[in-house]
């Protein structure tokens, strides 16, 4: 799988600064009518319900389900869909979580697409006052045991800072509770571009080093 697919942050600064750049938007529901009001060709926009899916150059993107709130303010909440997302092609398939607190929805994500290969879990940014959005590191390590997933790569750390938590305690905690399970944890470099196949290049725990 060959594919530039990112996750970003979702403000009108940050899709006009990438438009240029940008192919394809692949949305959950609601948030099309946002994008299509930044952006110059509509036509880029794909939104999706959860289990609906599309192909991306031959790959298949899935709207699955998550946890969590989809708005800013006490009076726009729920307004539009939040989701994770399952990219599979012909040799792998992959889960990234989005922010989202543990649920039921794991093993139903499971039960329609079987073991993952790759899970890219919510592993930051917790804390007991909104734990239903976002899950503490051994509940992530649970998820990945759930998905059957083969290799762990933590994501939503060391960026943000919304929890009182310290900013190596997420990978440390995922990594240990992974391990204790016998599933590979992937840790790249903030923004380092990694390759499945060659996921053993990347198992340098290189945050401890920033003690």
């Amino acid at each position: 799988m060959k594919l530039s697919f990112h996750t970003i942050e979702f403000d009108m600064a940050t899709i006009k600064a990438l438009e240029g750049r940008t192919d394809r938007y692949i949305v959950p529901l609601g948030i099309d009518k946002h994008i299509t009001r930044w952006i110059k060709d509509d036509s880029k926009v794909t939104n999706l319900a959860w289990w609906e899916s599309c192909d991306l150059d031959g790959a298949e993107v899935y709207c699955t389900p998550a946890n969590h709130k989809s708005g800013r303010a006490l009076d726009n909440q729920q307004t539009t869909l939040f989701c994770s997302w399952v990219i599979k092609d012909g040799s792998h398939q992959i889960l990234e979580s989005s922010d989202t607190g543990y649920g039921a929805h794991f093993e139903e994500i499971h039960r329609r697409f079987g073991d993952f290969d790759l899970f890219m879990p919510d592993s930051g940014q917790y804390s007991i006052n909104w734990h239903y959005w976002h899950m503490f590191p051994e509940e992530s390590a649970l998820a990945a045991e759930t998905l059957g997933a083969k290799a762990v790569m933590p994501i939503h750390w060391g960026a943000f800072v919304l929890s009182d938590h310290g900013w190596d305690d997420s990978p440390e905690r995922v990594t240990a509770a992974c391990e204790d399970k016998g599933i590979e944890v992937i840790t790249p470099k903030l923004c380092e571009t990694m390759t499945l196949s060659g996921s053993e290049n990347y198992h340098e725990r290189w945050w401890r080093e920033y003690e």
